[in-house]
């Protein structure tokens, strides 16, 4: 069976896209930080019949990470599509950093978690991929990337980084029969703390949904979801 590895699996959008992969045929690799976020999601997922299992690893941390993912790939064959989600990183009491407030130190963090980390992902299973002729890399961050959003500056500058790797990418991996697919989500997701009320928030499924489209019709290089 194909394998999906999702790294930075949360219980919103990560469950989403273990169910909708594992739903057409996919086993499912989670990597996360927490353990116990692994095993909530594992146990999800099988009760779904979805083969899933997780491999703790942070996403800083460059040398777990690729363990991590050397060891989804031994578990279940090869790891068939990458999906990152670049993670906000809370600096101090701040969970996002204004640009107004953004110094090179409080950026640090976020670049190491959505463009390193991404970087290491990539590199651990592209060789494989590069291999086979085949294969899907999935990148997920917030619409600030390409969306200015002055209260989101961290998190926008890593991710607009990540974006124009991943757009980059593309381009030089289309004639070795890889798809590399960017997500800019625009949306609030259903379950989030501390939702605006003027929100509309958008179910994780449908969020997922969009992943597995753009796998699947390996277009567009990039998507922004919106409500």
């Amino acid at each position: 069976m194909p394998t999906v590895a999702l790294v930075a699996a949360g219980t919103r959008l990560g469950l989403s896209l273990g169910r909708v992969f594992g739903g057409h045929g996919f086993d499912v690799a989670l990597i996360a930080r927490s353990e116990e976020r692994l095993g909530e999601l594992t146990e999800k997922l099988a009760a779904e019949g979805v083969k899933a299992a997780g491999f703790p690893a942070d996403v800083t941390d460059r040398s777990a990470l690729a363990t991590a993912l050397d060891g989804a790939a031994a578990r279940f064959g090869g790891i068939d599509v990458l999906q990152y989600s670049a993670p906000y990183v809370r600096v101090g009491d701040k969970r996002m950093i204004g640009i107004l407030d953004v110094t090179a130190d409080n950026l640090r963090p976020q670049i190491e978690a959505s463009c390193y980390g991404a970087i290491t992902a990539t590199r651990a299973v592209l060789p494989a991929m590069v291999a086979a002729g085949t294969g899907t890399l999935l990148y997920t961050t917030g619409a600030s990337a390409v969306v200015p959003t002055p209260w989101a500056g961290s998190a926008g500058i890593a991710g607009a980084a990540l974006r124009n790797w991943a757009l980059n990418l593309n381009g030089a991996l289309a004639d070795k029969g890889i798809y590399v697919g960017y997500v800019a989500l625009g949306a609030w997701i259903v379950g989030t703390p501390g939702i605006p009320e003027d929100a509309s928030p958008m179910e994780p499924d449908d969020i997922a949904r969009v992943h597995w489209d753009m796998h699947t019709t390996r277009n567009p290089a990039e998507h922004l979801i919106t409500p």
